[in-house]
C-alpha cells in the first residue's frame, strides 16, 4: 500500500471540475493579428529605405540631365519641395533629374540658395546644348527647363529678413507717396538707417520733410525682395558726406515677387510701330497686324520674359504696339511684339518705355531667359 505524506497534494493528478479556468482553445485571430503586425513592419521598413534615398532607383521622362546617378536624397524630400513650390508632376520629374545628375544631397539647403540653384540649373542648359540631337529638341527642352526655373524664381519666400541685413552700400529704393528714387544705404544701427540724399530723375536733390512717412525697398544677397516702414528724422554728415536718416519700425516685410526675374543690362535694339489691320471687316475677321517701315533705335535698359525697359529719344505713345529686335549676339536677334505701358522722362530729351510683352516665341523665351539667368555666360 503506498504511504501519502499528509497534507501533500499531487496536482498533476487531480482532476479539476473546471478545465477551461487553465487551458483555452487557438484563437484563429491571434495568428491573423501577429500576420497583419509583421506586414506592418515589413511595409515601413520598405517606406524607411525609400525615404532615405537608399533604393538608388533612376528616374524615367525627364532628359534634362544624364538622370544615372544614384539618388542621393529621400523621395519624401522632393515631395515636400514639390508641394512647397507647387510643382507639377513633370516638373517634379525634372527637378529631380536635374539634383540626380549634379549628385545634389541636400536639395532643400539648395533651394533655399539661388546662387546654387543657378549653378546646377546652368549645368544642365550647357548639357541640354551639347547633347541634344536637333535644335528643335534644344528648344522643347529648354523652355521645359526654363519654366521650371521661373516657377521656382515666383514661389513666395520661404525664408525671411531682418533689419540687420540693411549693409552699408545696399541699393535701395525709397518711396515716398507715389515718388520712389533709387538710393544706397550709407550706415544701420539699431532702428536708424542712413540713405543717400534721394534725387529726382534731373539729378537734383529732394528735400523730405522730418516726418514724412516713408518705405524702405531692398534686396538680400539671395535675391529676395523686403521693405521696412519708417520716417524721416533729418539729415546727417558722415564720410559719405550728406545722407537721409530714417527712424524705422524694425519689421522686415517680404515684397510680393515678379513672376519674372528681370535684368537690368544695355543692349542696343530696333523698334518698329505695329498696326492692326481692320480691312478685313466683321467682328469675327482676325485683325492682321501689320510691322511699319519706319525704324528707330534705343537701348533696352531691363529686361524678363515678360517685358523690357527702352530708352530712347524717339516720341513713343502710351498703348502703342511695338515690334522690338534685340541684339542678342552677332548671329541672333531677338524679335518680341510689345506693348508700352508707360514712360518716364529721361534727361532733357529721352524717354524710358516701360513695355509689355505680347507675344515672345519659343526662342525667344529661351534666349531672354538664358540671358536674365546668367546661363549663357562661359
Amino acid at each position: 500500500m503506498y504511504h501519502i505524506t499528509p497534507g501533500l497534494q499531487l496536482f498533476p493528478l487531480q482532476i479539476d471540475p473546471n478545465p477551461g479556468q487553465w487551458f483555452k482553445a487557438d484563437n484563429p485571430m491571434d495568428a491573423i493579428k501577429v500576420l497583419i503586425a509583421i506586414g506592418i513592419i515589413i511595409v515601413v521598413v520598405i517606406v524607411y529605405r525609400l525615404i532615405s534615398g537608399n533604393s538608388g532607383s533612376s528616374t524615367g521622362g525627364s532628359r534634362a540631365g544624364t538622370g544615372s546617378a544614384p539618388r542621393k536624397f529621400g523621395a519624401f524630400t522632393l515631395y515636400r519641395i514639390s508641394s512647397n513650390y507647387n510643382l507639377d508632376k513633370d516638373q517634379s520629374k525634372l527637378l529631380e533629374s536635374i539634383f540626380r545628375s549634379n549628385q545634389v544631397a541636400d536639395p532643400e539647403r539648395v533651394m533655399k540658395n539661388p546662387v546654387v540653384l543657378d549653378r546646377h540649373f546652368k549645368r544642365t542648359y550647357k548639357s541640354i546644348e551639347k547633347n541634344s540631337e536637333t535644335e528643335e529638341d534644344v528648344q522643347q527642352r529648354l523652355v521645359k527647363l526654363f519654366s521650371l526655373r521661373n516657377v521656382i524664381e515666383a514661389a513666395p519666400s520661404q525664408d525671411g529678413a531682418s533689419s540687420n541685413q540693411l549693409a552699408e552700400n545696399t541699393p535701395a529704393i525709397l518711396v515716398n507717396g507715389d515718388e520712389n528714387y533709387p538710393v544706397r544705404i550709407l550706415s544701420s544701427r539699431g532702428l536708424n538707417v542712413v540713405t543717400e540724399i534721394p534725387r529726382n530723375i534731373l539729378g537734383s536733390p529732394v528735400r523730405l520733410a522730418n516726418g514724412a512717412k516713408v518705405t524702405l525697398s531692398f534686396f538680400t544677397k539671395s535675391s529676395k525682395g523686403f521693405s521696412i516702414e519708417g520716417q524721416v528724422s533729418g539729415t546727417v554728415s558722415n564720410e559719405h558726406g550728406q545722407g537721409l536718416q530714417i527712424t524705422h519700425t524694425g519689421k522686415v516685410k517680404a515684397l510680393a515677387k515678379r513672376m519674372y526675374r528681370r535684368k537690368q543690362i544695355t543692349i542696343r535694339c530696333d523698334f518698329y510701330h505695329v498696326f492692326a489691320d481692320d480691312s478685313g471687316g466683321g467682328r469675327k475677321t482676325q485683325k492682321k497686324l501689320i510691322v511699319d517701315t519706319k525704324r528707330f533705335t534705343g537701348q533696352v535698359m531691363d529686361i524678363s520674359v515678360g517685358g523690357c525697359s527702352i530708352k530712347t529719344g524717339a516720341p513713343i505713345q502710351v498703348g502703342s504696339r511695338l515690334k522690338i529686335a534685340i541684339d542678342y549676339d552677332e548671329n541672333y536677334v531677338i524679335n518680341v511684339l510689345g506693348q508700352v505701358l508707360r514712360t518716364n522722362r529721361s534727361g532733357p530729351t529721352g524717354t524710358i518705355n516701360h513695355i509689355k510683352f505680347l507675344k515672345v516665341p519659343r526662342r525667344a523665351f529661351n534666349s531672354i531667359s538664358a540671358m536674365v539667368f546668367g546661363y549663357d555666360n562661359d
